[in-house]
């Protein structure tokens, strides 16, 4: 029953599939780690000795495993970007890196979906990167394994094939970063809470993808994920 203070119909709540079950993991924000391994940094011609940042998507922006990704407007150029997925059941502010775990529910595999012709765009006039990756799709997801049953995955191939043929192909143990130290450096910056997704960056071999390709994402230990990207909304 709808509660009667609100004046339109609340947004359903976004979730992500729990392996195995028939849970869903609730999702409250989506922060998105840039600039964590370096052979990605150096393909798009950035300074490796800088440190990682973050944007944010929307959480409706998620797209389950198997689903279709409609190619979005305003753009030639969206690419792919294969990432790690750490699913948080608590959070805070100032978080120790020795305490970074302890917040973790789970894992997946995502991809971060760029407009990458707007991002550059948007980059080059130093305006914000909303534009070129918090689109909607732009977020799928596959479903998540808990840290209870996987542990803490600190290596591990990381992959993405278009069409059978392998695009990305890097290994956990390359991020800049660790997930530990994102969580912590993270929660110097906003206060995370339960119910946030962070996507750890990607590994080189990002390229254009068009429609009709099929995308298989796959981190060892972790999970698949397949979409299909769609044609344009009408």
């Amino acid at each position: 029953m709808t509660d009667s203070r609100y004046v339109i119909v609340p947004p359903p709540q976004a979730a992500i599939a729990v392996a195995g079950t028939d849970k869903v993991f609730p999702v409250r924000r989506i922060w998105c780690v840039g600039r964590n391994y370096v052979e990605h940094i150096r393909e798009m011609g950035q300074d490796e000795r800088l440190p990682p940042f973050y944007f944010a998507k929307p959480a409706d922006a998620i797209v389950p495993d198997g689903g279709i990704v409609p190619y979005p407007p305003l753009t030639k150029d969206m690419h792919h970007e294969v990432e790690l997925i750490v699913a948080l059941k608590s959070g805070g502010r100032n978080i120790p890196v020795v305490k970074a775990n302890d917040c973790i529910y789970g894992y997946g595999v995502g991809i971060d979906l760029t407009r990458r012709d707007l991002q550059i765009a948007s980059r080059d006039l130093k305006r914000p990167w909303e534009i070129g990756k918090a689109f909607d799709h732009s977020a799928p997801c596959g479903a998540l394994r808990p840290a209870s049953e996987i542990g803490h995955p600190a290596k591990g191939r990381i992959m993405l094939k278009a069409n059978g043929q392998m695009r990305q192909d890097g290994n956990l143990n390359q991020m800049i970063w660790n997930t530990p130290e994102i969580i912590s450096n993270l929660s110097e910056m906003v206060e995370l809470a339960p119910g946030d997704i962070i996507m750890t960056g990607t590994p080189s071999g990002v390229a254009a993808t068009v429609v009709g390709d099929k995308l298989e994402c796959e981190i060892e230990g972790v999970g698949t994920l397949t979409v299909t990207i769609g044609p344009p909304l009408k």
